[in-house]
């Protein structure tokens, strides 16, 4: 590897060539960063942390059902930063009057303790899990857990869906209950009041309608064909006008959190995201697949694109898989989802939770998974004074390249501090103005033929200035980045580079303030391995 630095001086220009040392990639502690002085400019060219890790809202995407899945000694796993949380309806609001407070209520109920191993929750508010017609039952006769999704979640004070046998016959009642609409309208309202502002929801997924909230049974319009008849019947496969009392509700809502829909055909006059939920699965690929190209070919760069792998159905059920560690076990499947995730720029994949982290393989393959979804902010190089003096302005300059799939989605705050040397504890710290993570895109335009985009993920450079009080007392320090979440100010997205510190920082090197030093390098053995940290939470109550 070659750095080429560019230094300004006057009215000259040096051109110094670094080369790296060899580095084992194996290691992610090996030997790690490039740094050299010139003219009282430090230059820092970091190696990139060549594994895949944990980051906020994106990556692999859990999920439980109360009452029988439970979590497990070592969670939070490896790679998982969020969990869809199915959303009963009538654990929100049994009866009409029911206010905003038992949708905080409940919310507090099912998502206790996530923001202390810095775990997101993507809710899906949803009615039915399966219809009768489809093998479901009213309610599940081996649990007694009132939290258990399976069953059918209507509110007590609702009629419920009336299914004629004869395929012509509209259906009554539930969905198509003339008062459907403005029930939804309400709830959708109290959702927006409890989640809008919540730290904990990373995203919302629509749900409501269909089995599982998916959006099929019945149809949200008639654009596919119905899955149980050849036809459409309004008001029996499909619910005229829904897409509209939905996508103008949860677009009310929800101002600050990003609305995720099932089919991307579905609310082409809205700006939501898509959950595909058949990765993979041929039967699915012009459905969701292709249609996500078609409706939405560039809704990815400020919606979220997700979904999951489910292997219990379609072509991978026929291929013989049973499970996650099936799927990325064969070099072919696991090579077409990463090509899907690169095309549509998926920002995170269910399908996890029952994965078996300790197997070697497994690990390994879906490590490649991993490490490509959502975002993966490179640091690659960074620059500061060697001596900054109290009061003074002075200039730092970084640049990164966004490697992943996805941007992040919301704009959180940069932090540039100061580390006590011995404690690495931040003495002074200060906010970038006017630096906007969200605008940090990924490459476009996926090739296949060649694993990469035809369009390469664009380097962005900062350069800001700076001014350090005099309150500092003049000593030797530790220069560090840091992205935070806003819920606590507290560090949280980490950079794809090897120089860490447990707790969510990366220095970049030492730095005298009001004194010169003489050695800016810090010793790699200082620094810890980003995948081995869990010490990141948020707090959801500032």
């Amino acid at each position: 590897m070659i750095h080429l630095l560019k230094l300004i001086a006057g009215s000259f220009v040096f051109v110094v060539v670094l080369a790296a040392c060899s580095k084992d990639d194996d290691n992610p502690m090996a030997d790690i960063t490039d740094t050299e002085v010139f003219d009282g400019v430090v230059y820092v060219s970091p190696y990139e942390y060549p594994k895949a890790f944990r980051n906020p809202m994106k990556g692999l995407r859990e999920y439980f059902c109360p009452g029988y899945d439970t979590k497990r000694t070592e969670y939070p796993l490896p790679f998982g930063s969020m969990v869809k949380e199915y959303m009963q309806w009538n654990m929100m609001e049994n009866i009409e009057s029911d206010g905003v407070e038992k949708v905080i209520a409940y919310s507090n109920h099912r998502w206790e303790g996530v923001e202390d191993i810095n775990m997101k929750v993507i809710p899906r508010p949803y009615i039915v899990w399966m219809e009768k017609y489809n093998g479901g039952y009213a309610k599940n006769t081996y649990t007694d857990n009132p939290d258990d999704l399976n069953g059918w979640h209507w509110p007590s004070d609702f009629p419920p869906v009336k299914r004629s046998e004869d395929e012509d016959t509209p259906s009554t009642g539930g969905y198509f209950d003339p008062s459907f609409s403005d029930r939804i309208k309400e709830l959708v309202k109290k959702m927006g009041e409890a989640w809008d502002n919540d730290p904990r929801v990373a995203y919302i997924e629509m749900g409501i309608i269909g089995e599982w909230g998916e959006h099929h049974d019945p149809c949200i319009s008639n654009y596919w064909k119905p899955i149980h008849q050849d036809y459409h019947v309004d008001n029996r496969t499909w619910i005229p006008g829904i897409e509209k009392v939905l996508g103008d509700a949860f677009s009310e809502a929800f101002k600050n959190k990003k609305v995720m829909v099932r089919y991307a055909y579905d609310f082409q006059d809205y700006e939501f995201g898509n959950y595909w939920d058949s990765f993979a699965i041929d039967e699915e690929e012009e459905r969701g697949y292709n249609s996500i190209q078609k409706f939405s070919p560039n809704r990815w760069k400020t919606q979220p694109m997700g979904g999951e792998i489910t292997w219990n159905w379609g072509s991978l059920y026929s291929a013989g898989y049973r499970s996650l560690e099936d799927c990325v076990a064969n070099g072919s499947t696991r090579q077409l989802i990463i090509n899907q995730i690169r095309t549509l720029h998926t920002n995170h994949l269910g399908g996890v939770t029952w994965a078996d982290f300790s197997n070697k393989e497994f690990l390994d393959n879906i490590s490649q998974i991993q490490k490509i979804l959502g975002y993966r902010f490179v640091l690659k190089k960074f620059s500061y004074p060697t001596k900054i003096k109290s009061d003074v302005p002075f200039d730092i300059n970084f640049s990164i390249v966004n490697t992943g799939s996805s941007p992040f989605y919301y704009n959180w705050p940069v932090e540039i501090s100061l580390l006590d040397i011995d404690t690495q504890k931040p003495v002074w710290s200060t906010i970038l103005d006017d630096v906007n993570i969200t605008e940090w895109m990924p490459g476009d335009n996926w090739k296949a033929s060649v694993n990469s985009y035809d369009q390469e993920a664009k380097t962005y450079t900062i350069t800001k200035n700076l001014n350090i009080e005099s309150n500092i007392e003049p000593g030797k320090y530790i220069l560090s980045i840091a992205i935070l979440d806003p819920a606590g100010m507290l560090p949280s997205i980490r950079f794809a580079t090897r120089n860490y510190f447990e707790g969510g920082r990366h220095p970049i090197g030492y730095v005298g303030i009001d004194m010169d030093i003489d050695n800016f390098k810090i010793d790699s053995k200082l620094f810890d391995d980003i995948a081995g940290d869990k010490t990141l939470k948020y707090v959801i109550n500032n």
